[in-house]
């Protein structure tokens, strides 16, 4: 493509997303009225569109209540993405999902795709967990940060979880210096340093 119409090409659009912006809301009702929230999930699974349907949960939180119960469906892509938007419109708003805190402990075992464990940790890591739940979740976290079929990121939350927890459960650090120490020769470049970071605070707090 020639510079002249490369640069054409960007302008429109940048046009076309300033006019998507400033007409967000008539885009979205009409949107709304044509389309049930599952279709906008579906349309595009970019950055862009993330965005865009998060700007208006953000402005309705009652719409995530819809995307929780399309989140716990395990339907592929859908799922996925409706995960993705829950984790992005709360980081700033963990109350909002606060509620749903024990139904999502509960499915957490049973998730098969890897963005559904990271986005459901990272949500978890934000909010304060149930009191009846917390056992139940540490021998999740300490399952998958043993597992070795477990993604990195699930073990990165994992052991931030385990860790804030044990601020509480002082007795269960020895057990997470030993399951993150046993790890660390085999483990990824990314697994090490986020191991050997939680391991000195750790160390700090056991007197090591």
């Amino acid at each position: 493509m020639a510079p002249g119409t490369r640069n054409m090409v960007h302008k429109i659009k940048k046009n076309l997303y300033c006019f998507k912006t400033e007409h967000s809301s008539f885009i979205f009702k009409y949107s709304m009225q044509h389309q049930d929230i599952t279709e906008l999930l579906m349309q595009d699974n970019s950055r862009t569109n993330t965005d865009f349907v998060g700007g208006f949960v953000r402005q309705k939180p009652e719409l995530i209540n819809e995307l929780w119960e399309i989140y716990l469906s395990e339907r592929e892509p859908v799922s996925r993405r409706a995960a993705w938007i829950i984790d992005t419109v709360s980081e700033n708003n963990p109350g909002w999902i606060q509620p749903y805190m024990t139904q999502l402990i509960n499915k957490l075992p049973g998730f098969k795709h890897d963005g559904l464990k990271r986005h459901g940790l990272r949500m978890i890591s934000r909010c304060p967990i149930p009191e009846e739940k917390v056992a139940e979740l540490v021998n999740i976290c300490f399952e998958w940060l043993l597992s070795p079929s477990e993604a990195v990121a699930a073990k990165f939350y994992c052991m931030n979880i385990l860790y804030d927890i044990s601020q509480q459960l002082p007795e269960m650090k020895h057990e997470l210096i030993d399951s993150i120490e046993f790890q660390l020769p085999e483990g990824t470049p990314g697994f090490k340093s986020i191991g050997k970071k939680i391991l000195t605070k750790l160390y700090q707090e056991v007197g090591r």
